[in-house]
């Protein structure tokens, strides 16, 4: 009988979420496309998506001037910064952390390259480092942990301990840890501690999704966005 990779838990479904917010946002890195969806199996990524807020034209910030070309932006300028992040599940404040500052945002390459070259340091740094400020919520009836990443300094609404309720605000977007641009990564994992989690399987329910290059919406009732999508919550 086969088994899986060491690094990995046996094959199971996936913990099916609400999203994490309301308005438009787009998904990156997403599972739909490839898994491990970051490239790696570190740090519980290996299921995980990011989200860009943007506005209804798909823009990620309301316009670009020479600074976007040559060096870096303030998050500000960003949709997605200080937008609410909301619980996409009910269960338990595990974890939370808010110590990171919110870096300046990278659309240029000139910036990111000498960016990407600090990558490794930022991992010797530890979670912190990588997570920014974050959330990790024990989920009810043991599915998992759920971790919020990346979030607005001093924006953090719960503390460990605390009960959540789905659609409860949480926190902020924002552009802490290893962030170029603010937006929200989100993951579910084995163990609440990240440096040891390995990814669990997710999905998403009720949303309405346009696809790349689509004009028109699809509805989905359970999910996992593609590649590039822009996707809204449905009311529940």
């Amino acid at each position: 009988m086969s088994r899986p990779p060491a690094n990995q838990p046996p094959a199971r479904g996936p913990v099916v979420l609400a999203l994490p917010f309301a308005g438009r946002w787009l998904a990156g890195n997403s599972p739909a496309r490839r898994v491990p969806s970051h490239g790696t199996d570190l740090l519980g990524e290996r299921y995980a998506i990011d989200f860009t807020g943007v506005d209804d034209r798909g823009r990620t910030a309301a316009h670009r001037d020479w600074v976007t070309y040559v060096g870096t932006e303030p998050p500000e300028r960003f949709f997605a910064y200080g937008r609410a992040i909301l619980a996409p599940a009910a269960g338990v404040v595990v974890e939370a952390f808010d110590g990171e500052v919110d870096h300046p945002a990278r659309r240029s390459q000139l910036a990111l390259v000498p960016y990407a070259l600090g990558q490794a340091a930022r991992l010797r740094a530890g979670v912190g480092a990588i997570a920014g400020n974050h959330i990790v919520i024990e989920l009810v009836g043991g599915a998992g942990f759920l971790a919020l990443v990346h979030l607005r300094a001093g924006s953090i609404r719960v503390r460990q301990g605390d009960t959540v309720n789905p659609g409860q605000p949480l926190a902020e977007c924002g552009n802490s840890g290893n962030s170029t641009q603010p937006h929200l990564h989100l993951q579910v994992m084995d163990s609440p501690d990240l440096s040891i989690a390995r990814g669990l399987p997710l999905a998403f329910r009720r949303y309405r999704e346009w696809p790349a290059g689509a004009k028109h919406p699809v509805l989905r009732d359970v999910g996992i966005p593609s590649e590039g999508a822009t996707v809204e919550p449905l009311p529940s």
